[in-house]
C-alpha cells in the first residue's frame, strides 16, 4: 500500500471507503495511510476523529491517481487542439481550440493566452488581470460569459471560456440601423439582469457598449470584457478611476467626483439611446467636445419614440446619480418596474424562456466565418513558453489556475463558436474613445492600452444640469434601409 498524501476534491473530502452498515462509502480527512493505520490502532476497533467514523471492518482500497484525482484533471495547453487565430494583440493572442481529452473532449472553446512578462511590469494591468479572473470565476449567470479553465506555464496566462457563436450586439444593431422598441426592450430586458447580478455582488462594470455583449447560439446575450470591473463596491462606496468608452460614460466618471453602481445606469441609458436613434445621446467631433456635451448638452429625442421609451432614457440620464433610476437602494428592482418593461415576465426572462428576437443561423461549431479573416488565415501557433519569471514576480498569480465546477460535474451544454474578432468601433462624428487600465475582453483582441489611467482624483460636488427634450430631425428608418455611420476603422 503506497504511503503518500492523499489530494482529495476541491474544498477537501478525503477517501471513499467501501463498507459501513448503511452501505454507502464512508470518507475521512485527508492524511496519508500510514497516518490512518496509526490512528485505527493496533487493536482493530473504529476510531471518531471528530465527526468522522472509521469502522474497524471497512475494506483497505489501494491508493491510484485514478482514486485520489476522482472528477479532476490536469488543465494545460497540451489538452487543447489549436484551431484557429480568432486575435492577437499587444498582450497575446485568442485562438479557437477543441479539447482533445478529458472532460469535454471534442468541445469548442475560445483560449486566451497571456504573456505575464507584458503584465506584470505594470502593477495596474496585473492587477486588473487578476480582478477580472477573479470575477469571472465568482460570477455565474445566464447572461454573463462563462470561463470553464485558467491555468498558467512559467511565462504564459490561460483562460479558457465559453465560446458566443451569435456575435456581437454591436453587429446585429450596424444590419438593423436601429432596433424596434420591443427588440431593445428583450435585450434592455437580459442587460439589466445581469448588471443588477453584478451589483448585488458589489461590482460595478463600468464598460456597458454593444461591443461588449454577445449573443450566443440561441440569441440571448451574455456580458463579457470585465477589465474595468471594480469589486467591494456596495451601498455608499464609491470610486475615482477613470475609465471606460467616452460616449457611454457617466458625468460623474469625468468628473472624478467618486462614483458607484449608478454609473452603470447612466451607460444602460446610452446604450438604449443608441438602440433606438442610431448613435449614443452624446457625441461630437472629437474626446473633449463630447465630454463637454454629456456634463451641458441637452438632451433630445427624435419625435418616433414613444412616451414610455422617453421617459426611461430620461430617467437613465439624469446628471445627478442620486436622481436616476436605478441608483438608490433597490438598483435594477427600481429598473424593473418602469412601464417600458411593462410586458415583460422577470421569471420567464432569466429562465431563458422568453424567444429572443433574433437568432443566428448557425452551421458547425468551428465555422470561423464571422472571424476576421486577417487572423483566421494566420496559422494557430502557440509561440514557445520561453522564459519565466522570477519568483517574486510570480507571486503576483498565485491562485490564478481554475476549473469550473460545472466541468467537475460534466457540463451539461454545448458550446459553439466564437464571434467576430473586430477592431473598435468609431462613428463618422466621434471616435469612440476606450480608456482603460487594460483593454482585456474575452471576445477581443488583445491589445496595450494607449489611454492613461487617473486614480484617485477630486474635483467639485457634481452640479445637476437641467434636461430639455426637443424633437431631433430623425425619419422614422425603413426596414430595409441601413443608417450610415455605424462601421469600423480597419
Amino acid at each position: 500500500m503506497t504511503k503518500r498524501e492523499e489530494a482529495g476534491p476541491q474544498g477537501g473530502g478525503g477517501r471513499a471507503l467501501a463498507g459501513g452498515s448503511s452501505g454507502e462509502p464512508l470518507r475521512w480527512p485527508a492524511c496519508s495511510i500510514s497516518t490512518w493505520k496509526r490512528r485505527r490502532g493496533a487493536t482493530g476497533r473504529s476510531l471518531n476523529w471528530g465527526h468522522w467514523i472509521v469502522p474497524a471492518h471497512c475494506e483497505e482500497i489501494e491508493i491510484s491517481e485514478s482514486i485520489v484525482n476522482t472528477g479532476q484533471e490536469r488543465i494545460g495547453p497540451h489538452c487543447f487542439e489549436l484551431l484557429r487565430v480568432l486575435g492577437k494583440g499587444g498582450y497575446g493572442k485568442v485562438f479557437q481550440v477543441r479539447k482533445v481529452q478529458g472532460t469535454n473532449a471534442g468541445k469548442i472553446f475560445a483560449m486566451k493566452v497571456l504573456k505575464k512578462a507584458k503584465i506584470a511590469c505594470n502593477a495596474k494591468d496585473t492587477a486588473h488581470t487578476k480582478a477580472e479572473r477573479n470575477i469571472l470565476e465568482a460570477i455565474k449567470h445566464p447572461f454573463i460569459v462563462d470561463l470553464i479553465y485558467a491555468f498558467q506555464t512559467g511565462g504564459k496566462l490561460y483562460l479558457i471560456l465559453e465560446c458566443l457563436s451569435g456575435g456581437e450586439l454591436f453587429m446585429q444593431l450596424e444590419r438593423e440601423g436601429i432596433f424596434l422598441e420591443d427588440t431593445a426592450c428583450f435585450y434592455l430586458s437580459e442587460i439589466t439582469l445581469a448588471l443588477g447580478h453584478l451589483h448585488s455582488s458589489g461590482i460595478i462594470y463600468r464598460d456597458l457598449k454593444p461591443e461588449n455583449i454577445m449573443l450566443n447560439s440561441q440569441g440571448h446575450i451574455k456580458l463579457t470584457d470585465f477589465g474595468l470591473c471594480k469589486e467591494s463596491i456596495h451601498d455608499g462606496a464609491v470610486t475615482h478611476t477613470f475609465c471606460g468608452t467616452i460616449e457611454y460614460m457617466a458625468p460623474e466618471i469625468l468628473l472624478r467626483s467618486g462614483h458607484n453602481r449608478a454609473v452603470d445606469w447612466w451607460s444602460l441609458g446610452a446604450l438604449m439611446y443608441d438602440m433606438l436613434t442610431g448613435s449614443p445621446p452624446f457625441t461630437a467631433e472629437n474626446r473633449k467636445k463630447t465630454m463637454d456635451k454629456i456634463l451641458k448638452g441637452k438632451l433630445t429625442f427624435p419625435p418616433y419614440l414613444t412616451p414610455d421609451a422617453r421617459d426611461l432614457l430620461k430617467k437613465f440620464l439624469k446628471r445627478n446619480p442620486s436622481q436616476r433610476i436605478g441608483g438608490g437602494p433597490s438598483d435594477a428592482a427600481e429598473v424593473q418596474r418602469h412601464p417600458f418593461f411593462r410586458h415583460i415576465n422577470w421569471d420567464d426572462l432569466l429562465a431563458k424562456r422568453v424567444d429572443p428576437p433574433f437568432k443566428p443561423s448557425l452551421q458547425s461549431d468551428d465555422d470561423v466565418s464571422q472571424f476576421d479573416t486577417r487572423f483566421t488565415r494566420q496559422t494557430p501557433v502557440d509561440s514557445p513558453d520561453d522564459g519565466s519569471l522570477s519568483e517574486s514576480a510570480n507571486q503576483a498569480f498565485l491562485g490564478f489556475t481554475y476549473v469550473a465546477p460545472s466541468v467537475l460535474e460534466s457540463i451539461k451544454e454545448g458550446f459553439s463558436f466564437q464571434p467576430k474578432v473586430r477592431s473598435p468601433r468609431r462613428l463618422n462624428s466621434s471616435p469612440r474613445t476606450p480608456v482603460s487600465p487594460l483593454k482585456f475582453s474575452p471576445f477581443e483582441a488583445f491589445k496595450p492600452s494607449t489611454t492613461v489611467e487617473l486614480m484617485d482624483m477630486s474635483s467639485p460636488p457634481l452640479t445637476p444640469v437641467p434636461e430639455v427634450t426637443a424633437p431631433l430631425p430623425i425619419k422614422t428608418p425603413s426596414g430595409n434601409k441601413k443608417k450610415k455611420g455605424r462601421g469600423r476603422a480597419r
